[in-house]
């Protein structure tokens, strides 16, 4: 299996790989939640035109997280993200706009990470499983599998997130009813949220698919 790590961005600059160009390519890649058993994972299909700040709204849709707070990618021994005073003084950021999932299948990175929530610090393994041909009938990006629920927002970090798991599952935990008042409800950790899932993405997909229509408008008629 070809593993190749990308950089996304929603200009339309236009490069080949292989012979195609980059809008006729999507790369498979499967997004791992570091630090939590059983694997908390995804896996998506997205196009190689898309920047890492598109990347991280694909993550944000299929975990679900709220994009509540900054994230950063790393990226052999650069970051990406937003640049923010607080933490630009410690490593330059750069703007994870302005890099593609292209750029990095041409440098032949396969591995990066992602971390979202400075605070909580919810790392994050992403491996680029494969790169194909895009299917003209599908949009992209797209869900294809996962498994178990991702931690809701604020709750904590891994600890926090451990103990929030003791007591949704155990009605007789101290923290229960404290807990389930602050989540809103109910918590299976064996449950994906799919229709969540499945809704947030297809947002990502639909706003795409506008983006190029307009794009090929604003080219005119082709002869």
């Amino acid at each position: 299996m070809v593993r190749v790590a990308v950089e996304l961005t929603t200009s339309h600059e236009v490069t080949t790989i292989g012979g195609m160009t980059v809008a006729d390519r999507i790369a498979r890649i499967r997004v791992e939640l570091k630090g939590i058993d059983p694997t908390i994972w995804r896996r998506v299909e997205v196009s190689l035109t898309t920047s890492l700040k598109g990347l991280h709204d694909v993550i944000q849709a299929v975990m679900p997280f709220e994009n509540y707070h900054l994230f950063r990618f790393d990226i052999g021994g650069k970051r990406y993200g937003i640049s923010d005073p607080q933490w630009d003084h410690v490593r330059e950021t750069l703007d994870a706009k302005n890099i593609k999932l292209g750029a990095l299948v041409e440098r032949g990175v396969s591995t990066f990470s992602y971390t979202y929530d400075f605070g909580d610090d919810w790392r994050h393994f992403i491996i680029i499983e494969n790169v194909t041909t895009a299917d003209p009938k599908l949009d992209y990006p797209r869900f294809i599998d996962g498994s178990r629920r991702a931690p809701p927002e604020d709750v904590g970090g891994i600890p926090g997130f451990e103990e929030f798991l003791d007591a949704m599952t155990n009605p007789r935990h101290r923290g229960h009813q404290r807990l389930t008042k602050w989540y809103g409800g109910s918590f299976d950790p064996d449950d994906l949220n799919l229709q969540v899932i499945v809704d947030r993405i297809g947002k990502l997909a639909r706003r795409r698919a506008l983006g190029k229509a307009g794009y090929a408008k604003s080219r005119g008629p082709t002869h």
